[in-house]
């Protein structure tokens, strides 16, 4: 493939979805990072793309997705938040209420739902899941108002965590910063949190989407017990003692597989 291929390629797939990084453009392209990193300059100075954390995204790209802290998080492990994602999708049953939170895979199962559902309700207190969502006429989807906090693109504090507590859906999707398989899950970020408990509490199934990177990892403070959680969506890289010691704590495991999802595989339960 020559140079100008490789650039194509690269403003090819930035059209489809927005952002990509450095490690994914070089395994897809089959070069090393070192080659990427010299085709995205020349794009970036040709004003083609802008540069992100890790990574670029399309030059004319929405101003919601602009860089942000949840931005940047989007484009790491978007193999394994894609796979997960579709795993996710398979758990929704018809006309089920949905919650959703501002976390960068439950951004990834949004757009798929846009894509892909319809007559279901979609609850969120995310700002860009929002717009995701109302890609799709058949959807129904409601937004959790609050005080905006710009680094999750979500709508936090007293009045959304009052409102909140008005809600009771079938299933609550929800990301995390860390999960200790023994233990529960993590964030840095209390307002949001809080946001999480509260859903978690009343909620028909929580079921918690953690790629491997996760594992392992704590946050500021604990969020949710690991017996509040019903099932927990993971990808096929998770380490088989993390996946064995959720087995014996919560009611399902689904791993999805990463390497074969593009082709629609079916993930499997444990």
């Amino acid at each position: 493939m020559t140079t100008a291929d490789r650039r194509q390629f690269i403003l090819d797939r930035l059209e489809a979805s927005g952002t990509g990084s450095y490690g994914e453009f070089a395994s897809a392209l089959r070069v090393s990072t070192m080659t990427v990193r010299r085709d995205l300059e020349e794009l970036i100075r040709q004003g083609a793309v802008i540069k992100t954390v890790g990574g670029v995204q399309k030059a004319a790209a929405p101003s919601y997705l602009q860089e942000t802290a949840v931005h940047s998080r989007m484009a790491l492990r978007r193999q394994e938040k894609r796979a997960i994602a579709r795993a996710a999708l398979e758990l929704v049953t018809p006309g089920s209420t949905l919650f959703l939170d501002g976390s960068s895979t439950c951004l990834e199962f949004a757009r798929l739902l846009a894509k892909e559902s319809s007559g279901l309700t979609v609850v969120t207190n995310s700002a860009l899941a929002c717009l995701e969502l109302g890609k799709s006429s058949g959807l129904a989807v409601v937004g959790i108002g609050g005080l905006y906090d710009a680094l999750s693109l979500s709508f936090v504090g007293p009045q959304a965590e009052d409102w909140a507590k008005t809600l009771f859906v079938d299933f609550a999707f929800i990301g995390t910063k860390g999960l200790l398989p023994a233990t529960g899950t993590f964030e840095s970020a209390v307002p949001t949190s809080r946001i999480k408990q509260i859903i978690a509490r009343q909620c028909g199934r929580l079921v918690l989407l953690a790629d491997h990177s996760k594992f392992g990892q704590r946050g500021l403070s604990k969020v949710l017990d690991i017996a509040q959680v019903h099932t927990v969506v993971t990808d096929d890289r998770t380490a088989r003692a993390d996946l064995a010691t959720l087995g014996k704590k919560v009611r399902s495991v689904v791993v999805a597989p990463v390497r074969r999802h593009a082709m629609k595989g079916t993930a499997h339960a444990t």
